[in-house]
């Protein structure tokens, strides 16, 4: 750059003491009952009756949609809905997700569809408990339970393995790998139009 333009460039600069001001009006007090009213709120809380409970003996249900621990679902056949699509760890504001997918096959099957999450982990050292990642995943695959209580005595176990987030086999379910239900892909499986484990992938109908 040559030394004109330098010159042109300092003569534009504008120091902190060179920027115009101007003097706000000395605006005057406002009413006193006009203050009263502003302090309402901290005078009806005062006389409140503390909600006082013995925890732990005695917990506080949470609100319906209190952000709690994760979980990872399974579709009504017991296969996972999780895909490995790794989009809830993109979203993750505090880098707390870690998700490595891997590909099903018909021999190893843990999710409908081509790939599922082999490894997932949530470091809630980190986390935040912002929801983000709910919002992110496509499957529905990743919610939030009302479970509040994550305090342990050594910071490794606060990092939740898959296992640990895995919902668990309800009634009717199958613990994979197990095919896909029989006649449906994994389209109808995102649209929730499984009913549940087929006759032949039950434990007694040798495909399971």
């Amino acid at each position: 750059m040559s030394e004109n333009s330098m010159e042109h460039i300092n003569k534009k600069e504008i120091g902190i003491n060179n920027v115009p001001t101007e003097k706000l009006p000395d605006l005057p007090p406002k009413p006193f009952l006009t203050q009263l009213q502003g302090f309402w709120v901290t005078f009806s809380a005062m006389f409140k009756k503390v909600n006082t409970v013995q925890y732990p003996e005695v917990k506080e249900p949470t609100a319906p949609r209190f952000h709690g621990r994760h979980q990872l679902n399974r579709h009504p056949d017991g296969l996972e809905k999780c895909i490995g699509c790794e989009l809830c760890a993109w979203a993750c504001p505090a880098d707390a997700i870690l998700v490595e997918g891997a590909d099903n096959t018909d021999e190893h099957r843990m999710s409908p569809g081509e790939r599922y999450g082999e490894v997932y982990q949530i470091n809630y050292l980190r986390c935040i408990f912002c929801g983000l990642c709910i919002e992110a995943c496509p499957t529905r695959a990743l919610t939030m339970t009302n479970e509040y209580e994550l305090a342990d005595e050594t910071r490794g176990k606060l990092i939740f393995e898959k296992a640990d987030l895995l919902a668990p086999l309800r009634q009717g379910m199958l613990m994979p790998p197990h095919p896909m239900y029989p006649d449906m892909d994994d389209t109808n499986y995102y649209k929730g139009e499984v009913p549940g484990a087929h006759p032949s992938q039950s434990p007694g109908g040798g495909n399971a």
